[in-house]
């Protein structure tokens, strides 16, 4: 299938941990490497058209999480769809690639986690952040979680409503652009991966993989990266929000601006999409901040 603006002559495939995962590559080979991860239930066509862009001056990759976007969708009896292991495939996809010694990393969504935990595994490998509607701490104090998070993760009914209905989804392709709807060919490629209920496993265990309680299996590695979050103050950092975004809100935003007060902000009036609802003011900002702290300094 052909999708909008997606830079398919660019697509590759590797295999991690006996899965086949698919990533993006391309632009100038032995250039700085910008590594761009997203959230769920997005993929790596949230990143087509920054991609194009920045492939003219870095060499760039853009993976798909196992059970997301173009890569296997395994059961729960070959994958353990936690954060320890999202890191280890970007980790064991990273290594096998010829990169720059030191990587910038673009982070939204559930992205900003997986791409902070390696970052924080490997802090003198980073060498820019750009971070966009997304968390490298704990949920913020007396933030209540969205009623639709909250749904998707009672048990059987956010089965039902993720796996079945596609709610998470279909949701997403309508909630998280604000300012215009999706045409219906960008709609229907963002659905594309999800189409049927194995293919949606993912998707429901990225919701139930956001740690409430300490008990919880992935708090730890969230933990540490809140407590090492600040080690990245002095690199430069730009953010860039999407001020209508209904779960990555003002509280994550001032969350941020609490920790990094002298990093670059740039905020719009768009949703959690903000590639899709603001892309055209998004993505020259971002191509001059790594003009200014990338290029020049390589």
């Amino acid at each position: 299938m052909q999708f909008p603006d997606y830079p398919s002559d660019s697509s590759r495939y590797t295999t991690v941990n006996h899965l086949r995962m698919h990533y993006l590559e391309g632009g100038i080979k032995h250039a700085d490497t910008v590594v761009m991860i997203h959230g769920n239930p997005s993929w790596s066509f949230y990143y087509r058209k920054l991609f194009t862009k920045l492939t003219e001056q870095y060499h760039c990759v853009v993976p798909d999480h196992i059970g997301m976007g173009l890569s296997d969708k395994p059961s729960d009896s070959n994958y353990s769809f936690t954060l320890q292991q999202r890191v280890d495939d970007l980790d064991a996809l990273l290594s096998s690639l010829e990169t720059s010694d030191k990587i910038t990393l673009i982070v939204h969504d559930w992205g900003g986690m997986i791409g902070l935990t390696y970052a924080t595994r490997y802090p003198d490998k980073i060498k820019c952040l750009v971070v966009s509607n997304t968390a490298g701490f704990h949920i913020p104090t007396n933030k209540a979680i969205p009623w639709q998070l909250k749904l998707s993760r009672i048990p059987l009914l956010g089965k039902v409503l993720i796996q079945g209905f596609n709610a998470f989804c279909r949701g997403a392709v309508t909630q998280c652009v604000t300012r215009a709807p999706m045409t219906n060919s960008v709609a229907t490629a963002y659905l594309y991966p999800h189409d049927c209920w194995a293919a949606r496993l993912s998707v429901l265990r990225f919701v139930e993989d956001i740690p409430l309680d300490e008990q919880h299996v992935t708090y730890s590695i969230v933990d540490e990266v809140d407590r090492n979050l600040q080690q990245f103050s002095a690199l430069p950092l730009m953010v860039c929000w999407g001020l209508n975004d209904f779960v990555f809100d003002h509280d994550f935003l001032n969350e941020w601006k609490q920790r990094f007060p002298n990093a670059e902000y740039h905020e719009y009036d768009a949703g959690h999409y903000l590639l899709e609802d603001a892309g055209d003011e998004v993505i020259p900002v971002i191509s001059d901040f790594l003009e200014k702290h990338v290029s020049q300094q390589a």
